[in-house]
């Protein structure tokens, strides 16, 4: 039962989090609030997002819990250190991004969103979603995992690769030829690694 109601938790907050970002819901938004209004969207949606996502961290916390495995010493200081890289890259890959676009900051400044430009280097070069990549390598390097916290981790990246899908549609849309011909050159997730891609 707690594994359902954590499931279905992360489903519902997946969905709203999904239906906020769609260019139907944005356009829907923009026809009330105008374009100055739209200039706190991102921001806005970005703090709807953290703070929706609370409620779920805390059924986590709160429901009857189960350990699955707990690693042993020395190798959850490998895990550790390896979640502590992951974070560390995880901020690299931001920084190389537009971070206050990311953020939503810079909205507040200009006259409208526009698409950005694609970023293609730094840990963009090696893969096309290191945010992904080292969001995924921090989750799964816990060396401690409950019941909770498995069914957490496996609903978060069911989402994160559902989640890749839609945006790469997106990107092909905002940025056409040029995002084709890096998606051709550059894998996903992993390094090296591409499931049956053109």
């Amino acid at each position: 039962m707690n594994i359902f109601i954590l499931l279905l938790s992360l489903a519902l907050w997946g969905v709203i989090h999904s239906i906020l970002a769609s260019h139907f819901f944005k356009d829907m938004v923009r026809g009330m609030v105008g374009k100055q209004g739209m200039r706190f969207y991102r921001f806005g949606y970005n703090v709807f997002s953290v703070v929706s996502f609370a409620p779920i961290l805390y059924l986590m916390w709160i429901l009857p819990d189960q350990p699955v495995y707990q690693v042993s010493t020395p190798w959850k200081y490998v895990m550790f250190a390896g979640q502590g890289l992951a974070a560390a890259f995880l901020l690299i890959a931001l920084l190389q991004t537009d971070t206050l676009s990311f953020i939503g900051l810079k909205q507040f400044f200009v006259e409208e969103e526009d698409a950005g430009q694609l970023v293609t280097r730094g840990l963009y070069r090696v893969v096309r979603h290191p945010l992904y990549t080292f969001s995924l390598l921090f989750l799964w390097l816990t060396p401690t995992m409950s019941v909770n916290s498995l069914t957490l981790y496996l609903g978060a990246t069911l989402y994160i690769l559902v989640g890749a899908y839609f945006e790469e549609r997106k990107l092909l849309r905002d940025f056409g030829t040029a995002y084709a011909d890096y998606k051709r050159k550059t894998p996903m997730l992993i390094p090296g690694l591409r499931f049956g891609e053109k």
